[in-house]
Order: C-alpha cells, then structure tokens, then sequence
C-alpha cells in the first residue's frame, strides 16, 4: 500500500475521531468553566471589570477551539494532493494544540490580570487560527 492510500485508509478515522473526541471534551470544559465562573468567590459581579474580561474571553476562546474541533470530527475529508493533505495535517495538529492552550489560558490567566502573561491564550488563538486558515488553503481549488 503506498503511502498516501495508507493515509487516506487509516490516518483519517483516526485523526476525525481525535478531533471529535477532545472537541467533545472541550465543550464540557467549556461548560465546566461557566460553572467555575457561576461559582466564583467573590460572585464574577463584584470583579473588577478587567479580572471580568480576562475569565469571559478565555471562556469564549474555549468554545471557539472545542467547536471548531468538534465540527472536523464531523466533516474532516483528507485531499487526495499530498500537499493539500500535508496542510490540513499541519492544520490539525494546530487546531488540536489550540484546546490544551485555551484550557490552560482559563485556568491559569485571568487571576494574573493583564499585565501581558497571556501567552497560553495568544498561541492558543493564533494556533487555532493558522490551523483554520492551512484548512482554507488546502481546500481551495481542489476538486471534488
């Protein structure tokens, strides 16, 4: 079997139920972080604004990054081009990394406030956005 039918045969079941599986996962830590947020001491209300903002956004990133994984794990069709093909693995291994970074981001940046430690959550956008985008590129032009 040459290598790109190994790819297409046996690489894609695996790589959709990954990202259907932890884009599963994230969505329940998405909802668990409502309840963090729901639970929080002092109640999210009396924060200031800006420690606010730092638990709302990365609670929207999560749902961003579990979305977007949850719905590849639906849809995901390897290209038959090795290049196009490389970009979309590329691309998921992007879009994968993304959910650990967000998760991350929740728990450990918003009590550091914004004094600009908010690497995990800016790798963690930006990976879910370059993945993103090499899904695009790969996708555009091709037939079928």
């Amino acid at each position: 079997m040459p290598p790109s039918e190994f790819v297409l045969v046996f690489v894609l079941p695996v790589l959709r139920h990954v990202h259907l599986v932890l884009g599963i996962m994230a969505v329940v830590a998405f909802l668990l972080s409502g309840q963090v947020m729901g639970h929080h001491h002092p109640r999210m209300e009396q924060l200031p604004a800006e420690l606010r903002m730092m638990y709302v956004s990365r609670h929207i990133y999560l749902l961003a990054a579990a979305l977007v994984n949850t719905v590849l794990g639906l849809y995901l069709q390897l290209q038959t081009s090795n290049w196009r093909r490389g970009l979309q693995l590329a691309g998921s291994m992007l879009m994968l990394a993304s959910v650990f970074l967000l998760t991350l981001a929740f728990a450990v940046e918003p009590p550091l406030g914004m004094a600009g430690r908010s690497w995990r959550s800016s790798v963690g956008l930006i990976a879910l956005f370059a993945g993103v985008m090499t899904h695009l590129v790969a996708k555009a032009g091709a037939t079928g």
